[in-house]
């Protein structure tokens, strides 16, 4: 059996992966009191069910602490248990919040007009964070501030199908001036390398595009900056397989998230594919079906 456990901020897109579960062929349940977890799967197991998504938030925020312990009561059981946390950035949440008009679980009935109301809503903010500290420490975060729902239903996707017996590893291209991804286990800033966006005609495509790969697996500095981050992260995989990871994301960031960051992206994922299994995303780029 098969459960996916998924957390996160209220605001942060847990419908949507929820969502992109019940097309991948989960049964689905939102909003499931942690007191009933156990039981829950015990039921679903006697209706020979193998896989299952439950969504959990702050609106059980007394009963929250239960959840870790009876995860590891699952995992005992030879149940598998992929816990995944969407986040957002305070401001992205304040944003969702204030476009559609709704309440936070954790604040008082009040207009999202005002000043007070904006210092509540950050408030509440702050304490759910905190409430779910335990939870985002045990799962793989994705962070959803800048990236569009399908997007996220993408990343979700292609974690779930991966491999749980083994590390994954997940290259991320972003692009700094839209924010480094919170999610990010490691950061490379590969700004300083040579930019296609000032050669002409290179300006408009990405680093999936045969030119843009050309022009820069031509440039001695890409090279040297690809063989470091391999170096790198070579050295210390063991280590992280050591402490039971299942996924660490590798983010490496450029200007614009268009050229330098994907291509890189796509080389590691490409030499680290033959030893792990490596997922890839582009941020900043359209989903791809």
């Amino acid at each position: 059996m098969e459960i996916v456990l998924i957390t996160g901020m209220s605001g942060s897109g847990k419908s949507v992966a929820l969502h992109a579960l019940e097309d991948a062929g989960f049964y689905c349940v939102d909003n499931l009191p942690p007191e009933l977890l156990v039981a829950f799967v015990e039921l679903e197991q006697q209706h020979q069910a193998q896989r299952v998504a439950i969504a959990m938030d702050v609106r059980s925020a007394a009963s929250l602490p239960l959840v870790p312990q009876q995860l590891q009561t699952l995992r005992d059981q030879g149940i598998l248990v992929k816990p995944l946390f969407l986040d957002a950035t305070a401001d992205t949440l304040v944003r969702r919040y204030s476009e559609t008009r709704r309440r936070h679980p954790l604040s008082q009935p009040s207009e999202l007009c005002t000043d007070d109301a904006r210092r509540a809503l950050v408030d509440a903010i702050a304490l759910e964070r905190e409430l779910l500290s335990a939870l985002r420490e045990q799962s793989h975060v994705i962070d959803s501030s800048v990236i569009r729902p399908a997007q996220l239903q993408a990343f979700v996707k292609a974690l779930i199908s991966s491999p749980s017996d083994q590390l994954t590893l997940v290259f991320e291209s972003f692009a700094f001036k839209r924010g480094v991804p919170s999610d990010a286990d490691f950061v490379f800033d590969v700004r300083m390398l040579p930019n296609p966006h000032y050669e002409p005609g290179l300006r408009e495509q990405t680093g999936l595009d045969p030119g843009v790969q050309e022009f820069l697996a031509a440039q001695a500095d890409v090279r040297r900056m690809q063989d470091n981050i391999a170096q790198f992260l070579d050295s210390w995989l063991a280590s992280l397989v050591r402490d039971h990871r299942s996924y660490v994301t590798v983010a490496v960031g450029c200007t614009g998230g268009q050229h330098r960051s994907v291509y890189l992206v796509e080389q590691l994922a490409a030499y680290f594919s033959e030893r792990r299994v490596t997922l890839k995303r582009h941020r900043e780029l359209p989903a791809r079906s």
